[in-house]
């Protein structure tokens, strides 16, 4: 007897629907691309039971004729797709043929569905696969289709459902996800008889953004945009303050698709570097938009990964779209530091073109890449209009532009918020001077300074200003960090030395010795000069004049962890790493007294907003209104 066999058709659609169906959200997913896909304009999904018991997903669609209600049923039956070219530019959310002879092979169907302008629509019933009855139906135009005791025919998926709360959550997830993708589309969601979403579908992003995620969220999120022919960026970031402590709510969606993108969130976190805690991720509703030839959306059974013709230019086009929208959190600066993305990608996908390995060419050429000095990738540009080396032009409002709650309509016309602005200083003052002991660069294009009155300062750490009709209590140490950071990455940044009378002789154990050792031009960089003086011990012969010589010890074992943690491969982040320690090293100290008069320049620049974070993320100061 053989002991090949082939399997019955039956049981091969039950095991391919394993690869679409993982769950009931799977279903709804699917469904719902059908509906987008089908020119709808409208959708409504209730389940009940966690979606396991009963799904109905309802659009105005172009509905379908009896004769292609039945044959949609079938594997690889599609209307997205005729020949092996459609594959090389594929516009449409589905185009496999297998959503619906998936669905339906492990599940009980009932379909509702009529063209425009036809007479009378039509009825399905399936079970496992197959047509159980047909007739004619009265019905409005669009599609209907009701899913019900999902897995009923394969128990050994049944059993590895969770909970009905949990199966709805993730329901839940992807009817947000589809939301959020075509703000066109007015979606409503009901979960076992309660209303739980229902988005305006006015095409406006901060209108589904609103309806999603609610006020408060929709608050703290920042316009971004970038284009550069080929591909544009556009969307929403949340402000540095009010990112979370996971990526749960990073979206990105490639021509309407959601997906997920290491590429896309190493960008978009890297836009945040030195504006954030350790631990916190910034949110994003961002849209990328390019030619469908330029992506592959078929790498993937669900769909949900693609591959970049171009993974720099996408790289590209969201990081800087993230920058500008950081870039309108601060409108007091007029000019802003950018790191060319060229080394962040490098740095962040060491595979695409690292110091020692070989990059591949667009015409297929090998040439020897390299990474050049850090402060070769330093330059400044306007604020008003920047474009980076990679051709995206991105435009930075000149005050914050924040989601606006001005004119979020729902449907039927409800208002959701009262109308808010915010208004652009009228004109800019002088730079602000740094003062004596605070080794501040110049503030240049500030907005108008505001008069402000120095109450005084409580528990030696918080400064009590009366400014611009508020309280404001401003962290000296936080704020004068921040200062410090940006003064370290200016690309004209020169230390001042100091040349100690008497070497500074510090104990250490012998790994850090040998690792300060072997990075002493890193250390030279920043005025630190310090040499082996016996066993355990360094002798520190040169520092930069704002480190006070108390704070020696504690600096260099602080450095030595800066240049562990930066790994053996990647200067960048180990000088990235060294300016963290050394801004903090060197600022104004929290619990120690400081002169009033030293404190001038440092109130200015937080009410002038040129200071709003310090380099971990935290906020510099609080307003009470």
């Amino acid at each position: 007897m053989s002991k090949i066999q082939i399997l019955s058709a039956h049981v091969a659609d039950m095991i391919a629907a394993g690869e679409v169906v993982e769950r009931p959200a799977s279903v709804i997913k699917e469904l719902l691309e059908n509906s987008i896909d089908a020119g709808a304009s409208s959708v409504t999904v209730e389940i009940k039971g966690g979606g396991m018991t009963f799904m109905r997903v309802t659009d105005n669609g172009c509905g379908m004729s009896p004769q292609d209600a039945a044959t949609a049923f079938l594997r690889h039956a599609t209307s997205k797709l005729r020949d092996e070219r459609g594959l090389e530019a594929i516009g449409t959310l589905g185009f496999r043929g297998e959503a619906l002879a998936a669905i339906s092979s492990v599940s009980r169907i009932e379909l509702l569905t009529k063209e425009p302008g036809a007479s009378e629509g039509v009825s399905l019933t399936l079970e496992g696969g197959n047509i159980t009855s047909t007739a004619p139906a009265g019905c409005p135009d669009g599609t209907t289709i009701i899913v019900r005791d999902l897995f009923f025919n394969t128990p050994a998926r049944l059993k590895f459902m969770k909970t009905d709360r949990a199966e709805a959550s993730n329901i839940t997830s992807a009817v947000t996800k589809i939301a959020l993708s075509h703000p066109e589309l007015a979606l409503r969601y009901i979960k076992d008889g309660r209303e739980e979403l229902r988005t305006p579908g006015d095409g406006r992003t901060d209108s589904v953004i609103y309806s999603v995620f609610g006020r408060d969220f929709a608050k703290t999120m920042l316009k971004a945009e970038s284009s550069d022919g080929d591909i544009s960026v556009s969307g929403y970031v949340s402000a540095p303050a009010a990112c979370r402590g996971n990526r749960s709510n990073q979206f990105f969606f490639v021509n309407g698709r959601n997906i997920k993108s290491k590429t896309l969130q190493a960008a978009l976190e890297q836009a945040y570097k030195n504006s954030l805690f350790t631990g916190r991720f910034p949110s994003c509703i961002l849209y990328i938009t390019m030619s469908p030839a330029a992506v592959d959306v078929n790498v993937h059974p669900a769909k949900t990964e693609v591959r970049f013709l171009n993974e720099r230019k996408a790289f590209d086009g969201v990081y800087y779209a993230a920058l500008s929208a950081l870039e309108s959190e601060n409108p007091g600066s007029a000019e802003v530091k950018l790191t060319d993305s060229k080394e962040l990608f490098t740095r962040s996908f060491p595979s695409e073109g690292t110091a020692s390995a070989p990059v591949k060419t667009s015409g297929g050429a090998v040439q020897t890449g390299h990474v050049k000095p850090r402060q070769d990738f330093f330059k400044t540009v306007s604020a008003d209009s920047y474009r980076s080396s990679a051709g995206f032009k991105t435009s930075v409002p000149p005050v914050r532009e924040r989601f606006s709650e001005s004119a979020v309509h729902d449907s039927s016309g409800f208002v959701y918020g009262k109308s808010r602005s915010d208004t652009a200083p009228a004109k800019p003052p002088s730079p602000v001077q740094s003062q004596e002991n605070f080794s501040q660069q110049e503030i240049p294009d500030m907005p108008q300074e505001e008069p402000f009155r120095y109450i005084g300062e409580a528990m030696d750490t918080y400064l009590i200003v009366e400014a611009k009709g508020s309280l404001w209590l401003i962290d000296k140490h936080a704020a004068h960090e921040r200062m410090n950071f940006d003064r370290l990455k200016s690309s004209d940044y020169a230390p001042m030395r100091q040349q100690l009378i008497a070497p500074i002789v510090c104990r250490l154990p012998e790994g850090d010795i040998e690792l300060l050792q072997e990075n002493t031009h890193i250390l030279d960089r920043f005025g630190i000069e310090a040499e082996r003086f016996g066993e355990g011990t360094v002798a520190v012969r040169q520092l930069p004049s704002d480190v006070e010589n108390e704070n020696i010890q504690a600096l260099l074992e602080e450095l030595c962890d800066d240049l562990r943690a930066g790994g053996t491969g990647d200067e960048n982040a180990r000088i990235d790493n060294i300016m963290h320690t050394m801004a903090c090293k060197s600022a104004i100290k929290a619990g120690k007294r400081t002169d009033p008069s030293e404190l001038d320049g440092l109130i200015k620049a937080v009410l002038t907003g040129q200071v709003r974070y310090c380099p971990h993320g935290r906020p510099v100061a609080v307003e009470l209104t």
